[in-house]
């Protein structure tokens, strides 16, 4: 499935619960650890390199940023969510975090998917799966994305892949920034008729 994106750019931040926008359309949420790749995994579904800020140094997100996208097929909002797990933030700064993140996944009423993302190499760890679970309390639809294939020999990566699957219980798409593998894949679930 080839996505044609007409545009995408960047629609707001917010740091408090009570700046998030009205709920328009269709939302999807990324989550995962501040080191997995998600901002480049965003970049690489709307095919722009720089939409969504890259570092070196993870823990860079930490506000809700919200993401306007446009595509032949529909519009919608992709909302990147602060990283979480990375200890060099203080953890007062990482605490403001948790409540922040729990409250929109607990109050958005158009939230239609969470793509929880993983490095394929480390797998499900402690608080990815202690996402799935309060997404599953909350009733919310997980997608789980294992980036950075690449970094494996190829005929390690679907093993890997179906390892982490049978580890969380939730359905794993493996993902390649670099190389676009896996993008057709988690697009074919985010679409809006596939919900």
């Amino acid at each position: 499935m080839t996505m044609h994106i007409v545009s995408a750019e960047f629609a707001s931040a917010v740091s408090n619960l009570d700046q998030l926008p009205p709920p328009v359309g269709f939302e999807v949420a990324f989550a995962g650890r501040s080191n997995v790749g998600k901002s480049s995994l965003i970049n690489r579904l709307v095919n722009r390199k720089k939409l969504v800020r890259t570092s070196s140094t993870p823990g860079c997100t930490r506000a809700i940023n919200f993401f306007h996208v446009v595509t032949r097929e529909s519009a919608f909002e992709f909302v990147d969510l602060p990283g979480y797990g990375y200890a060099r933030r203080s953890k007062e700064e990482r605490r403001s975090w948790g409540p922040l993140i729990e409250g929109f996944l607990e109050q958005r009423t158009n939230l239609q998917a969470v793509v929880v993302i993983v490095d394929v190499r480390r797998g499900v760890e402690p608080e990815d799966a202690q996402l799935l679970e309060f997404l599953k309390h909350l009733g919310r639809r997980a997608l789980l994305v294992a980036t950075k294939i690449d970094k494996l020999p190829s005929s390690q990566r679907k093993t890997h892949v179906l390892k982490i699957q049978r580890a969380s219980g939730v359905p794993a798409i493996g993902f390649s920034a670099v190389s676009g593998e896996g993008s057709d894949a988690l697009w074919a679930k985010l679409m809006p008729r596939a919900v």
